[in-house]
């Protein structure tokens, strides 16, 4: 019996490698969400194999009272939906400065610190066939670690809407 299941999980995981992809070798473009404050990342994509590929992503904000930056990085996994639609998952982490400084009330106010961050990521995207866009739609949850004066939680959702160009 365990020689049949093994073999079945074996064979699936044989079905989901066999699908051509269509991973590109670069893509750039931006990742439009709220980025636990960061807002758009500017986002790169690296195909390492037909099914595999590094992203990354660099959040930046500049304010008059806030500084900070965030660079994620995700190994995925892409899987074929159906002509150009693909699906994928992934996991990774990052790091990230921030600081503060302003005045309320006649209070000075400033903190700095590092984020470290542990993250997933799973999602859907197009590739257009007529031009080297993709679009993407993807949920990234991050785990946040010894940041506790940059945040309330150490828990962060975030959902991305990705457009990129693929060279």
């Amino acid at each position: 019996m365990k020689k049949i299941i093994l073999s079945a999980f074996m064979l699936i995981g044989l079905a989901f490698s066999a699908q051509a992809q269509d991973i590109s070798k670069n893509a750039l473009g931006l990742r439009l969400g709220d980025n636990d404050g960061f807002g758009g990342e500017v986002s790169y994509q690296r195909g390492l194999s037909k099914n595999n590929r590094l992203e990354l992503d660099l959040g930046l904000r500049n304010s008059n009272n806030v500084d900070a930056f965030k660079l994620v990085g995700l190994y995925q996994w892409v899987w074929d939906i159906d002509n150009g639609f693909n699906w994928y998952a992934g996991v990774g982490g990052g790091i990230g400065s921030w600081s503060y400084d302003y005045n309320q009330g006649g209070n000075d106010y400033k903190d700095n610190g590092t984020i470290l961050l542990a993250a997933g990521d799973i999602g859907i995207e197009y590739n257009f066939k007529e031009v080297p866009i993709q679009l993407s739609l993807d949920f990234r949850p991050e785990f946040y670690f010894d940041s506790d004066r940059y945040r309330d939680h150490s828990f962060g959702p975030d959902l991305g809407l990705g457009i990129r160009y693929r060279f």
